[in-house]
């Protein structure tokens, strides 16, 4: 008994592009969404992303502009290790740290130091308008870095949300397009049925 090899069926590409008497106006308009979907999310992708790093960019040097340096000095000897429950990922610690604004105020307040800083060293610390301290900020290659890794991660994001609307709308269009067929085989199929059973 010889076995019979199974049928395959050739998938072809880009039918909704290509005139056949079986593609519909409603294939097209899909194919068309698809296409526009695709270009608009790299577009506005790519857009974004620029936009965002370069707004990072600029929220880094306005933040440079709000904040000086300032030298201080650690007013008793710092803790030689860190706390265990610390959370903020260096090796430093908190000590309590003095000097003198340019008005000849003297402030205090505390800032993170070396382990084992001994009373009397001088540190750089940052402060801003109101003579508080405040991380020091990211200037030259850490400020680009980290502008370039927010457009990159607002880039994808950004063309996700314009692909994830093109999808609905072909969703939406092909909802549409089942129900025409549905519509369409209401009408015709009675009369397949009794086509076929004339031919009986």
């Amino acid at each position: 008994m010889t076995r019979t090899p199974p049928t395959t069926v050739a998938r072809v590409r880009l039918w909704r592009w290509r005139r056949n008497p079986l593609r519909r106006h409603s294939d097209v308009v899909e194919a068309w969404i698809v296409l526009a979907g695709w270009v608009l999310a790299l577009a506005v992708g790519i857009l974004a992303g620029l936009v965002a790093a370069r707004t990072s960019a600029s929220g880094f040097t306005a933040r440079q502009a709000r904040v000086h340096p300032v030298s201080a000095v650690v007013t008793s000897d710092a803790a030689r290790t860190p706390a265990a429950s610390d959370g903020y990922g260096d090796d430093r610690v908190w000590a309590v740290v003095r000097w003198t604004d340019r008005d000849g105020s003297v402030h205090t307040d505390r800032a993170k130091v070396v382990p084992g800083a001994t009373a009397g060293s001088r540190v750089t610390v940052w402060t801003n308008r109101a003579d508080r301290i405040v991380p020091a900020p990211l200037v030259g290659s850490a400020a680009d870095l980290q502008a370039a890794l927010t457009g990159a991660l607002v880039a994808p994001a950004a063309g996700a949300l314009v692909w994830g609307a093109g999808w609905l709308v072909r969703d939406r269009l092909i909802r549409r397009r089942m129900a025409e067929w549905d519509a369409e085989w209401k009408h015709i199929g009675p009369r397949w049925g009794n086509l076929s059973g004339g031919r009986g």
